[in-house]
């Protein structure tokens, strides 16, 4: 594994290298010296850094647009943006030998991207993580400042007025880890098929769905 080549794309010099290393180690490779729990720190640090950046550009925004805001720039299509910008999936160490069920996935890049959020917090500080994540974040931080559509409001308006009953979701199940789960909702209107979205909480799962479902129908 190549670690200066990475640290050229991070722009960050490692003091302690096994960090470095650590963060790219899935649990499929070695069960008990993995990056979940680097993954489980930069989930943190990261939301801290965002959220703080979001109320500094944001002083007049209520909690709801930050809110709004904030989903937009953490989660996990994000993050994947990071991972493959930075080309993660060269450097990420799985035992894709002896299975394929973890296998380069989205899922395992954009999780990985976190755990070595974690990893800069650790051998480099606050400052130094949050002129990372603000680096890398950008661009969609500078996008927020377009209007993010609430596609769950949106959907609702169509179906009372379309059919003058509400979209029924329904929770269809919880998948991933105790401290980060992954909720899938389904949603549907009268005469729509059941669309499944996803997200750190049932109500972005809900939102997720009811954007799915909004583009299907080409209403945005």
């Amino acid at each position: 594994m190549n670690l200066s080549q990475l640290e050229k794309k991070l722009k960050i010099k490692f003091k302690d290298k096994k960090l470095l290393e650590k963060s790219l180690i899935h649990k499929s490779l070695d069960p008990i010296n993995n990056n979940e729990k680097l993954e489980f720190l930069g989930d943190r640090v990261l939301g801290f850094i965002i959220s703080k950046k979001l109320i500094d550009i944001y002083p007049d925004e209520n909690e709801g647009s930050l809110d709004k805001k904030f989903a937009s720039l953490v989660n996990k299509n994000r993050c994947l943006d990071i991972a493959n910008k930075l080309e993660l999936f060269n450097y990420i160490k799985t035992n894709t030998n002896k299975t394929n069920k973890y296998k380069i996935e989205n899922k395992i890049l954009s999780d990985t991207c976190e755990s070595i959020v974690g990893a800069i917090f650790l051998d480099q500080g606050i400052k130094v993580v949050e002129s990372f994540i603000l680096n890398m974040w950008n661009d969609f931080i500078v996008n927020t400042k377009e209007t993010i559509v609430d596609s769950k409001t949106k959907l609702q308006e169509f179906s009372l007025k379309k059919f003058k009953i509400l979209p029924k979701y329904k929770l269809i199940k919880m998948k991933g880890l105790k401290h980060k789960p992954i909720f899938h909702v389904q949603v549907k209107i009268k005469t729509s098929q059941s669309i499944e979205g996803t997200g750190n909480s049932k109500k972005l799962a809900e939102q997720d769905a009811a954007t799915s479902l909004l583009k299907k129908l080409k209403l945005i």
